[in-house]
């Protein structure tokens, strides 16, 4: 996939009352960076919030900047950001940026879901 290929977002019910999971697909870069983050705070997040990045094969730091954004976003609002299914490259940016110390990461929607 280019990294300037577009990114598909979309919304949907978790399993728990009050959880939203929000499936993103394409890469998280500057060209769709304001998209993205349009769509992040489109709404009041609530209680928890699941970002699916499992059809994210690359971000740039951009990309990582929105989702910490997003994150000081929801604490503010005493809603819960989990990220889910990190591919091997956007993992790596998470972890330069230390940032997987920081945002509850888990592997799966499912693990996410039962941590919510």
């Amino acid at each position: 996939m280019l990294r300037d290929a577009p990114l598909t977002i979309s919304r949907r019910e978790g399993k728990a009352p009050d959880t939203h999971v929000i499936k993103l697909a394409g890469p998280i870069t500057l060209p769709n960076l304001f998209a993205f983050q349009d769509e992040l705070h489109s709404a009041e997040p609530p209680a928890v919030v699941i970002l699916d990045l499992t059809e994210v094969p690359y971000m740039d730091s951009a990309g990582i900047g929105a989702i910490i954004n997003y994150f000081v976003h929801c604490r503010k609002r005493d809603a819960k950001l989990i990220v889910a299914g990190v591919n091997s490259r956007p993992l790596e940016l998470f972890k330069l940026a230390r940032v997987d110390s920081v945002i509850p990461m888990a592997a799966t929607i499912e693990e996410a879901e039962a941590r919510a």
